[in-house]
């Protein structure tokens, strides 16, 4: 999976699950302060990409995600891996 494709479906993600207007969701956007996502969200949104790529993601894996353009980084990393 190309991290074209993986940002593609993260933005679906964003904007299904937790109705992120599409303009907002770039790679620069922060999770938390741009995009309004909470722990909660965080975790959801981990349990959906884990379902996408059939990989287990450690938490601590995602602890140092800020960005959009993290989360593309982190999910093509361990699908690489």
């Amino acid at each position: 999976m190309s991290r074209d494709e993986i940002y593609d479906k993260l933005r679906e993600y964003l904007e299904d699950m937790f109705e992120v207007p599409p303009e907002l969701i770039t790679p620069d956007a922060q999770l938390y302060d741009d995009l309004d996502l909470d722990s909660i969200d965080a975790v959801d949104l981990v349990v959906k990409l884990q379902d996408l790529t059939g990989k287990k993601i450690p938490p601590d894996e995602f602890r140092t995600v800020r960005s959009v353009g993290d989360v593309v980084d982190r999910v093509h990393a361990l699908l690489a891996a």
